[in-house]
């Protein structure tokens, strides 16, 4: 895939961010900065194109609020798991690896589930095979294959949220949530 300068107009909400965190990272909005931000920002843009992921997004509110609200609740509630584990007087809390197959194939929702996976504190992604659609998380607290299938649920759940709060209709059907 290869991009010129003349594509960058319909980049332009991108390149407007990139300056604004060039601007940030730099700690001064002036014209030098501005500029160089620019400049900066349709270089890389040019020399290193993105795959387009439009035609995969549409946003509804929502949906998309009640996403936010639960990803924070999981948030939270994850956090102090891990705190206790941190500070209780037992052992070595128990983990696991568990494969998690996704039901969507859209790169941009595959990673975005192991993105949203992984901020969430006690899991992290080992691994994701494209091809499959699947995930491998080390999950803290899986003793056993009860605890295990409760995580992947809960991933399953947090893509589901996630494409019903994100994805255009074709991918809720691919995905079997239509």
């Amino acid at each position: 895939m290869t991009r010129t300068f003349g594509d960058l107009r319909r980049s332009w909400v991108g390149l407007l961010l990139a300056v604004a965190v060039w601007c940030l990272l730099w700690g001064a909005v002036d014209l030098k900065t501005v500029l160089g931000g620019l400049l900066v920002a349709a270089l890389v843009m040019v020399l290193f194109p993105m795959p387009p992921v439009g035609h995969e997004l549409t946003l509804r509110p929502l949906r998309f609020a009640s996403f936010l609200v639960r990803f924070l609740a999981d948030l939270m509630v994850s956090a102090v798991q891990v705190g206790w584990y941190a500070i209780r007087p037992a052992g070595q809390p128990p983990s696991s690896v568990i494969a998690v197959t996704l039901a969507s194939r859209s790169d941009f929702f595959l990673t975005m589930t192991a993105v949203l996976a992984t901020l969430i504190p006690g899991s992290v992604v080992v691994e994701a095979q494209r091809a499959t659609g699947t995930l491998f998380l080390h999950v803290i607290g899986a003793a056993d294959e009860e605890q295990a299938e409760a995580q992947r649920e809960a991933t399953r759940a947090q893509e589901r949220r996630l494409l019903l709060a994100l994805a255009r209709r074709e991918v809720l059907e691919e995905a079997g949530l239509r």
